[in-house]
């Protein structure tokens, strides 16, 4: 068995597609079917299943495949202690950030980090809080950026940013030319929500909880699970949504979407990291990027 025919492997199953993983993987269908295919006859277990023109993991297909994403999750780290060795001048650096931070406040640190460190990848995954985690806590990745609230004692946090959050109308919509609309009459108003598991959907929990309300009372019109999406929905005119000012902000200056004051928190951003896994020297030099301009 091999770390490529692992790779291998770890591709075709999350793509449950050969020609996809191939394609992904710059080989040939050939030669990603053979691999599958040692690993099976060698070890006289059938991995997947043909059902039509797509393929399916088996019960011992899925058993094998944590293991498989274990082992190249172990030799990713060992590829990154001598990667430590070249003095940052190559290397990887594994990102996976949620909706606003990912789209709005990471990209411009990123951008800093790989001038000052061009032979430094940088890949970024986004998902929302709760898949962010999930991915550093399974070593998916080397640092990840939420802002959710995490309750993972594996799990480092850091605040490394506040946000401010604020709700969002279309002009037309009657909150519009309100002075201030307390949390209590989110009642009188539809609302577009993001998908449970996202930070602006616990932020908002939290605002409804503190005034003794809970979302089961709104009158959901939507749930969308991409900021866009929802910012695309309250511009229809009929709802209200809570939203990082970083994501409104051109259309509350053009005047395309109006805010409602209200009084809503602001939050953290949070860089997470495993307390138990190997963090390299990559992370290390973006951690202290992070913490040289919030100097």
């Amino acid at each position: 068995m091999t770390l490529e025919q692992l790779r291998i492997f770890v591709a075709v199953a999350e793509r449950e597609h050969v020609t996809r993983a191939a394609s992904e993987l710059n080989l040939t269908q050939s030669a990603t079917s053979a691999a599958i295919a040692a690993l099976e006859h060698r070890h006289a277990v059938k991995l997947f299943d043909r059902v039509g023109r797509r393929i399916v993991l088996t019960d011992a297909g899925r058993l094998f495949l944590t293991e498989a994403r274990a082992i190249l999750a172990r030799a990713a780290t060992g590829e990154q202690v001598l990667s430590d060795l070249a003095g940052l001048k190559r290397g990887r650096l594994s990102l996976a950030a949620s909706q606003t931070v990912g789209n709005y406040w990471l990209p411009r640190k990123l951008a800093l980090f790989r001038t000052r460190h061009p032979g430094i990848e940088t890949p970024l995954v986004i998902g929302n809080t709760e898949t962010v985690a999930a991915s550093i806590h399974d070593g998916l990745a080397d640092i990840g950026f939420v802002e959710g609230e995490i309750d993972d004692p594996l799990l480092a946090q850091e605040v490394v940013a506040t946000d401010d959050l604020a709700i969002i109308v279309a002009p037309g919509h009657p909150w519009a030319g309100r002075a201030r609309v307390d949390p209590a009459a989110f009642v009188e108003s539809p609302w577009v929500l993001r998908e449970p598991g996202s930070g602006t959907r616990q932020a908002l929990e939290a605002v409804l909880a503190g005034a003794g309300r809970s979302v089961a009372g709104l009158d959901v019109l939507l749930e969308l699970p991409a900021n866009e999406a929802v910012r695309s929905a309250v511009d229809a005119g009929s709802a209200a949504a809570l939203m990082s000012r970083l994501v409104v902000a051109n259309a509350l200056r053009s005047g395309l979407l109006a805010e409602v004051a209200a009084d809503i928190p602001s939050r953290r951003f949070v860089m997470l990291r495993h307390k138990e896994r190997y963090v390299g020297r990559p992370a290390e030099a973006f951690r202290a990027l992070l913490a040289g301009e919030a100097a």
